[in-house]
């Protein structure tokens, strides 16, 4: 008798048919998470979600959302982002408000990456509608 194998339709060198999970944490693809935030496609609904589409702009280094979603009272004029840094995870630790019925939240976090970790209380306002990172407390351990 023999024996049947199956093989792959799959060409060699394609893409797989599934897309990696975001680097913010979610199980999403980036192009359906954050990377909706970062083309300008949505707007982050809750201070949470834009705290998480900002991680991915610092994993990914992309300094123009970076900007445009930070309060224009604490913005910097530009961004000296490392390219050395290679963050490994992110742990939302807490949120207060910051949802639809909100016009500030708060986000507590734990931003891995090779060599330690950041440990951050950020705030967040909304402004016309959009919210935006304002400031940051860093926290011990």
């Amino acid at each position: 008798m023999s024996r049947r194998t199956s093989r792959s339709r799959r060409q060699h060198g394609s893409a797989p048919a599934h897309s990696p999970a975001c680097p913010c944490g979610l199980a999403e693809p980036y192009e359906r998470c954050c990377g909706r935030f970062h083309r300008g496609a949505a707007k982050a609904p809750t201070a949470e979600a834009l705290m998480r589409s900002r991680y991915t702009a610092f994993v990914k280094r992309n300094e123009q959302y970076l900007l445009g979603t930070w309060h224009p009272s604490t913005r910097p004029a530009t961004l000296d982002l490392d390219p050395g840094t290679r963050w490994t995870g992110l742990e939302i630790l807490g949120t207060t408000d910051g949802t639809a019925f909100h016009g500030t939240g708060t986000v507590t976090f734990r931003a891995s990456f090779r060599g330690g970790s950041l440990h951050e209380r950020s705030r967040f306002e909304r402004v016309e509608g959009a919210w935006v990172y304002v400031d940051g407390e860093f926290l011990d351990g």
